[in-house]
């Protein structure tokens, strides 16, 4: 079982910069991949960004491209995911969360974190 806790959320203007960690406890997650997600009100959770176990790999939303970086450090147990150039449409409870199973650009991920809130205001 991983415990998952998220931090560094916060109000941002647009055009601003936030870093979001994720801490894990209980057993190792250095073999699952891992992934930030996020949740607007009234709207689907949606994939933000993922990263293979050993970072080999990351996969990006079309819409954070070139803006948001994910990296991990297995050795810390954290996962994080520094946000460049926020939108107001960024705007959302961003969730971190792990994928024991393999394949990994799903939005079926196994264990998740309790989210923290993002706010871009205009």
């Amino acid at each position: 079982q991983v415990q998952l806790v998220e931090s560094g959320g916060g109000l941002v203007q647009a055009g601003g910069s936030l870093r979001l960690s994720c801490t894990a406890s209980g057993r190792t997650f250095s073999s699952d991949a891992m992934g930030w997600f996020r949740q607007a009100p009234g709207e689907e959770r949606e994939i933000v960004a993922i990263i293979t176990w050993n970072g080999g790999i990351t996969y990006y939303a079309d819409s954070v491209k070139g803006r948001f970086t994910i990296s991990r450090n297995n050795f810390r147990n954290t996962v994080s995911l520094q946000m460049n150039n926020l939108k107001p449409e960024d705007t959302a409870v961003y969730y971190c969360a792990g994928r024991a199973r393999s394949g990994y650009v799903s939005i079926e991920y196994d264990y998740w974190g309790q989210g923290t809130q993002v706010t871009v205001s205009s």
